[in-house]
């Protein structure tokens, strides 16, 4: 997937996978996968989908700061 957020464009092909972290089991409806991916230029993004009862429905990409990202690496 690829998302241009402001100036920055993220995308999931290029960028490295820090964590992944996936909740359910295939076809749960409320299960959900949410990837940290760091970018060739050290940003950070996550990349989350999930079921159509997760939180996650909706395919998205959400840009993270390097503080934040941390965050997330260390309470998943």
């Amino acid at each position: 997937m690829i998302k241009t957020i402001k100036t920055k464009t993220y995308n999931t092909e290029t960028a490295t996978v820090v964590k992944k972290v996936t909740c359910g089991y295939y076809g749960d409806p409320k299960g959900y996968e949410a990837t940290m991916y760091q970018t060739p230029e050290g940003d950070y993004f996550l990349y989350t989908y999930g079921g159509e009862a997760s939180a996650y429905a909706k395919e998205t990409i959400t840009a993270y700061t390097k503080a934040n990202a941390q965050k997330w690496l260390a309470e998943n």
